[in-house]
């Protein structure tokens, strides 16, 4: 499963949408806190998450699963593309980073390779 983690509502369809037409099963939250209490770590392949949201922000849900979910590959989305959110995200391991709206083949190919690369390690 594809967890979203984004405080925008549209955002948050627009990219379930995507995934399930792309055959993926998905599910979607509305801030870090809300995927971390949800249950979902366990059965979550990758994690698409915005930067800027109420509470934790992205890059520190990015260093929570580093040191909680290592295996979970994080690919970061913002609307802001301000180079040290980037190369935060990147450095703390992020497998992609997407400015909004994100290029959706772009996106799907970012998430293909990341599972692959899962499964391989």
């Amino acid at each position: 499963m594809i967890s979203i983690v984004d405080d925008d509502a549209s955002v948050r369809t627009a990219t379930l949408d995507l995934l399930e037409s792309h055959g993926y099963a998905a599910a979607a939250f509305a801030s870090a806190e809300e995927f971390l209490r949800s249950g979902n770590l366990q059965d979550t392949g990758c994690v698409i998450t915005d930067v800027r949201m109420a509470g934790l922000s992205g890059i520190e849900l990015q260093r929570r699963l580093a040191d909680t979910a290592p295996h979970i590959p994080v690919i970061v989305m913002t609307a802001l593309s301000e180079e040290h959110i980037r190369s935060a995200a990147l450095a703390g391991g992020a497998c992609g980073f997407f400015t909004k709206p994100a290029d959706e083949n772009r996106l799907i190919d970012c998430i293909e390779k990341a599972l692959h690369d899962r499964r391989r390690s």
